[in-house]
Order: structure tokens, then C-alpha cells, then sequence
């Protein structure tokens, strides 16, 4: 594998949709954060400094592959293009803030893109794990077994009344982040998605938008994650997660059986003219695309749209989002309108190639 097989696949294999409750929950993420004994976090150190670290994590990519058979890369992220790293960001496999600044900065991603580790983000070692559906605990073992194999070569800063040292002091502790990501159309549909949020505010969780802090929750889709870390165990942060989705997952299909049962001509009229403007449309923005695609996602969800698997919805997903169709288009920069037109074809040739194929 290369860095453009991953630039250019639009389906990674945790979007495949057939993890545990994968109608609601499109993924589960955990994030560890690690930073070198001795060495200054990344916010203090120099260029110099920290290229030692980006160099010193060059010689674990061996380590890393042999642990699992898989293969994994090491990009040094002020090779790759800004259109490049904003594919990245688009895929899940690097933040935003990341991509804006790749000067001594370096990525290790596996074969599959379940495991991205960044070198030199705000900690030396942002080690994240992705799998599909609600299945926090896979992610963790993962994540661990990463962090195991790292650790056997590196010194990591540790304190023993602290634990892992991080530069926020909210990771502190275990170092580590849990989230899902969620698709919640009928609680938005409802106006119950507010009551939600606030909810899993007051229970010391975060919600955020598509691409996690400081982004909106286009598409019906949010990341629920936790804030803190010091004073809790890895696994009671996972539990207390887990259990919060879960319940998450129960409201949202409550709402969709509601909104069903409620008034289900209206919905399923809704549901096949989002299809129908998808089908058909000759010009769609990246907002009113992901608002589309939503309600066709809730559709084959309820069985309304039939021979339309899920897995369509966290493809495109991916594939109409700007910066990954600048890099169909083949250009690094295409005016709105036709980036707005290649979108629509894109969306019209997906639909029709799974209705031939129903």
C-alpha cells in the first residue's frame, strides 16, 4: 500500500458499516496521548528537537507491522500537498489542526487506516484506533497493543501519582479520549437532539460536530467523547462511554420508531424526495448533499428505500466532501459551481450503479 491508495480510496474499512449497532453508531475511536521522557512537549520544542522525535518513531514502523501483519506507512507530512492532508482530514485519519501546519510533523498510518498515529500534534503521539459500529472495547485492545509495542522502544513521560503527561492538562492521567460517532436524524427531526447534548454535558461527555472540536454536526452525524481523564481508569472511561451511547442509540431509535409511527406518510414522502433530488439533481452544495444523504441513510434504515445498502451513506460520505473531489477532478482547485456540479454526478452515478446492481 501507498499513501495515494489511501488518498484515493473512499471507503476505509472501519466505514463499512457491520460493526455492532451500525444503523446509528458509523464508528468507535479511541485516542492515546504520549509524549517522550526528557524531551519538550511540541508547543515548546524547537524544529530541531522536534525532528529528533519524528525520526526517533521512523525506527518503530518495523515493530509496528511485525506486531500485526499489517503494513504500515511513515509520511512526513510537508510531503504531501495541502489538498492531500485536507483528504485526511475529510477520511478521519488526521485533525484539521494538523494539516494546517505539517512543518516537523510526521504520520504513521496502517494499511487499513484502523490505526493513524500523529507525530508531533499537540502531544509527540497522538495514537488514534477506529472500527466500525459501537465497539469501544475492540478499539481499546487495539489501541493498547499500539502503545504496548511503542512503549517497549520509548521512554514515555510518566508520573506516579499523575500518570501519562500531556500538554492539556484535561488528558492527563490515562492520556486517553473515547468516542463514537453518531448518526442521529430522527432526534435532530424531533427537537430532542438539544435535550440530548445537554444531557451528556451535565455527565462530563462532549459533543461536538463531523470532524470533532470546534466543527458543526452536518449530516445529522455528532461525536459523543469524554472530557477528562485524570482520576478515571481506561476502562471506566470506556464503560461509562459505552453505556451513554447505548442509550443514545435506544433514544434515536425510539424517535425514528415515533416519527414512523406518527406520521408515516410525511416521512416517507421526505425520505424519497431526498432520494429523488439525489438521483437526479444536475448542482448540489456539500450541505444540502450531507442533509440528503441523511434522510436517504434514515430511509434504508427503516426499510423504506429498499436494495439501497447503508454503506452508500459513509462512502459518500467521504467522496463529496470538497477536498476529496478536488483530487477526482484531478486539479487543486475547481470553482464552486463545478465542484458543486461534480458532486451532484457523483452522488447520480453511486445511486444508479447500486440500482443496476439491486
Amino acid at each position: 500500500m501507498s499513501i495515494e491508495n489511501l488518498l484515493d480510496s473512499p471507503l476505509t474499512p472501519w466505514m463499512a458499516g457491520d460493526g455492532p449497532d451500525s444503523d446509528i453508531v458509523l464508528s468507535s475511536r479511541i485516542r492515546l496521548a504520549r509524549n517522550l521522557e526528557g524531551e519538550p512537549f511540541p508547543c515548546k520544542a524547537g524544529g530541531e528537537e522536534l525532528d529528533k522525535v519524528a525520526d526517533s518513531f521512523r525506527k518503530s514502523v518495523g515493530e509496528l507491522g511485525g506486531s500485526d501483519r499489517h503494513v504500515y506507512l511513515f509520511v512526513e507530512m510537508d510531503k504531501l500537498s495541502p489538498l492531500e492532508r485536507n483528504v485526511l482530514v475529510e477520511k478521519h485519519i488526521i485533525s484539521p489542526n494538523y494539516a494546517e501546519d505539517p512543518a516537523h510533523r510526521a504520520l504513521i498510518v496502517r494499511d487499513d487506516a484502523a490505526v493513524s498515529i500523529m507525530v508531533n500534534e499537540e502531544d509527540h503521539l497522538r495514537i488514534q484506533c477506529l472500527v466500525p459500529g459501537l465497539n469501544l472495547q475492540e478499539a481499546f485492545a487495539l489501541a493498547n497493543r499500539i502503545d504496548d509495542v511503542l512503549e517497549a522502544k520509548h521512554d514515555f513521560a510518566y508520573h506516579e501519582e499523575f500518570g501519562y503527561l500531556t500538554a492539556c492538562p484535561t488528558n492527563v492521567g490515562t492520556g486517553l479520549r473515547a468516542s463514537v460517532m453518531v448518526h442521529l436524524p430522527a432526534l435532530v427531526l424531533s427537537r430532542q437532539i438539544n435535550r440530548i447534548i445537554a444531557a451528556a454535558t451535565q455527565l462530563g461527555l462532549a459533543v461536538r460536530g463531523l470532524y470533532g472540536e470546534g466543527t458543526e454536526a452536518i449530516g445529522n452525524i455528532f461525536q459523543i467523547s469524554n472530557q477528562l481523564t485524570l482520576g478515571h481508569t481506561e476502562q471506566e472511561v470506556i464503560d461509562n462511554l459505552q453505556g451513554i451511547a447505548r442509550q443514545v442509540v435506544e433514544q434515536e431509535r425510539a424517535a425514528r420508531a415515533a416519527l414512523y409511527k406518527g406520521s408515516a406518510d410525511a416521512l416517507v414522502d421526505r425520505v424519497w424526495r431526498a432520494y429523488g433530488v439525489l438521483r437526479y439533481a444536475r448542482i448540489l452544495s456539500g450541505q444540502e448533499a450531507l442533509t440528503m444523504l441523511s434522510e436517504v441513510r434514515l430511509g434504508i434504515d427503516l426499510g423504506i428505500i429498499p436494495d439501497v445498502p447503508a454503506s452508500i451513506f459513509n462512502e459518500l460520505l467521504v467522496t463529496t466532501r470538497p477536498n476529496f473531489l478536488q483530487k477526482i477532478a484531478g486539479r487543486n482547485e475547481i470553482d464552486p459551481v463545478e465542484r458543486d456540479r461534480l458532486r451532484a454526478q457523483l452522488i447520480r452515478e453511486k445511486l444508479k450503479e447500486e440500482q443496476h446492481h439491486a
